[in-house]
């Protein structure tokens, strides 16, 4: 009955946290440094500040002292008896024993037990053991009061504590109870992954083959393969003012309308000659075009698949052939063969504009089909604002350049320094006449968007996303703005 009661509670949890607070307050504007105007923008300074912030302002308390070296044998068969008995049940003592257990490593197992309760008893015992893990009291952040777990684990993503030894192994026997088929993920001693900042966003792993267009028997986010398109005018049923991502590979341009990507999340395309890979993660903001062929010549193109986990609150991707674990936002292979490979997946630029703006822009342009060409419905506002007011998975502190939720056009250099463009303050100095440039990137207006280019003309690969996630994964990031 414990083992039922047990899977059961997991079973409830997999829906996604949706955000149902009021709006979030967004932090100021914060001032421009002098001397480094371009046009009317400037570049903003690094935030020089020991205070760490959420989303919403908190200041995280300073981090918990963790000792060094190996736990405590009674700790780790205390947390051993536990996480290997999950499937009969939660021990709630065991619980209890590791929050008196003055090692704060373990608070990072809390996370992890805490995204699979449900309302309840242990959910409650679980959050008073990260509390006196921690010193921390989570009533005093007010992103507790929508999600107790992403106010815990953004807690420990600002601080960076490290983990117990042996920490990724007890992971693993949580999180493949859930979903046997992340195995080979963990299997890999050698990958990348830190597994810390990886969380579950609530569906399961799309292994289905390649141009399958079924939903998946268990539940997951389908990838959409090599979709039907038509022309322009045969994209009449899509609203001229919603969004589009366009593409143009060799000359070949394609609009993906945004409400079918909230749906796939994931489409492997061919365009201009060239396959794609091309996804879009919801919660980040970030519609991104990986080009999946001419990687060596030993190695398969990939087929992106989307596994149903998080990293920092972006999907986490990976190969169907090699099941190859991927950083989506920056293209590396993580794990498996593609990581020995050392695959770095190239990217196009992507940019985001209204359907009507597109196809004037670019009257020979290709759109998706209505059904997709796998006979489905979509409609046209599927997540109806989820994503609008912050992010609803743990990010940990906040860049507080721009506020959370800016859309930026994000390009890496050609000395590679990563550079963000905050995208309002930039179409508005293109429409007022300016130009846009800095660190030898320009930007160009392409129907409604934004797409850069260099100094000698040439496309520079870019893509919109939401600051926050733009500046997790480019920490070193420059921003232009407006001052």
């Amino acid at each position: 009955m414990k083992a039922m009661t047990f899977l059961l509670v997991l079973a409830v949890a997999t829906a996604v946290i949706v955000a149902d607070s009021q709006p979030h307050p967004e932090p100021p504007t914060p001032l421009a440094a002098e001397g480094t105007d371009v046009a009317d923008g400037q570049l903003l300074p690094p935030v020089d500040s020991l205070i760490l912030r959420n989303q919403l302002g908190f200041a995280f308390p300073d981090a918990p002292e963790v000792p060094d070296g190996p736990p405590d044998d009674a700790l780790v068969a205390t947390i051993d008896g536990l996480f290997g008995g999950l499937t009969q049940g939660v021990d709630q003592a065991a619980i209890q024993r590791i929050g008196e257990s003055d090692d704060a490593r373990a608070a990072w197992l809390m996370s992890d037990l805490l995204r699979f309760l449900g309302q309840g008893q242990a959910r409650q015992t679980t959050i008073a053991a990260f509390e006196q893990l921690t010193g921390v009291t989570l009533d005093m952040d007010p992103v507790a009061a929508r999600s107790e777990w992403q106010s815990l684990t953004d807690h420990l993503f600002a601080w960076e504590l490290p983990a117990l030894p042996g920490y990724t192994s007890w992971k693993r026997q949580l999180f493949t109870l859930i979903e046997p088929r992340w195995d080979p993920f963990f299997a890999d001693a050698d990958s990348d992954i830190d597994w810390r900042f990886v969380s579950w966003g609530g569906v399961l792993l799309d292994s289905r083959g390649f141009g399958d267009p079924r939903p998946c028997p268990r539940g997951c986010i389908p990838a959409l393969d090599d979709p039907a398109v038509t022309d322009a005018a045969g994209g009449d049923w899509y609203p001229d003012e919603l969004p589009v991502f366009g593409i143009t590979v060799n000359g070949a341009s394609r609009a993906y309308p945004k409400h079918i990507m909230e749906i796939h999340e994931m489409v492997n395309d061919e365009l201009g000659g060239r396959r794609l890979g091309i996804p879009y993660c919801t919660l980040c903001g970030a519609a991104q075009a990986y080009l999946t062929d001419d990687l060596g010549e030993d190695i398969a193109m990939p087929v992106l698949r989307t596994s149903g986990l998080l990293s920092r609150s972006n999907k986490v991707m990976y190969d169907l052939n090699t099941f190859s674990v991927f950083d989506t936002f920056l293209g590396d292979a993580l794990s498996g063969p593609l990581q020995t490979a050392g695959i770095v997946l190239p990217q196009a630029s992507v940019v985001t504009s209204t359907w009507g703006e597109w196809k004037a822009a670019h009257p020979d342009t290709t759109i998706i089909a209505q059904d997709g060409g796998i006979g489905r419905s979509y409609p046209l506002d599927p997540l109806r604002g989820r994503d609008d007011d912050g992010p609803i998975f743990p990010v940990g502190d906040v860049d507080e350049r721009l506020p959370t939720q800016a859309k930026v056009l994000g390009v890496i250099t050609p000395d590679g320094t990563p550079l963000a463009f905050d995208v309002a303050a930039a179409r508005a100095e293109l429409e007022a006449g300016r130009e846009v440039a800095a660190l030898g990137v320009m930007v160009v207006a392409d129907a409604s968007g934004v797409r850069a280019i260099g100094e000698d003309g040439e496309e520079i690969a870019g893509h919109e996303a939401f600051w926050f996630a733009w500046s997790q994964f480019h920490p070193e990031t420059a921003v232009w703005a407006l001052p």
